[in-house]
């Protein structure tokens, strides 16, 4: 299977992965780039997710692309290797803005 087509079936799997959790999901239009067309559409609030279906690994290249293209959403890469779970790869700061802001509610 080449590259190009790895993709897709990671586009696929992921957007499959999200309606299992009950997302709406579908693949984006991944000729043009940007916040506009990330690889799946989803009703994730403020999130561009990104996918990398593959078995090397090179979180920051995919961070670089993830946030280039991510407009005002938060940049998400969802990344699975043959046989693996999807894991999610994002900026420290992007959680913590995210998922655990301060108690005192300060930054």
């Amino acid at each position: 299977m080449n590259s190009c087509e790895k993709g897709k079936r990671g586009e696929r799997d992921l957007r499959d992965f999200l309606r299992d959790f009950g997302y709406e999901a579908h693949r984006g239009q991944q000729h043009s780039g940007g916040a506009s067309s990330p690889d799946v559409i989803h009703d994730i609030p403020g999130v561009h997710a990104e996918s990398k279906y593959c078995n090397h690994y090179d979180p920051y290249g995919w961070v670089k692309q993830a946030v280039r293209d991510c407009g005002d959403k938060v940049p998400v890469v969802f990344h699975r290797r043959n046989y693996k779970d999807w894991l999610v790869v994002m900026r420290a700061e992007d959680f913590l803005r995210t998922f655990a802001p301060p108690p005192s509610g300060e930054w």
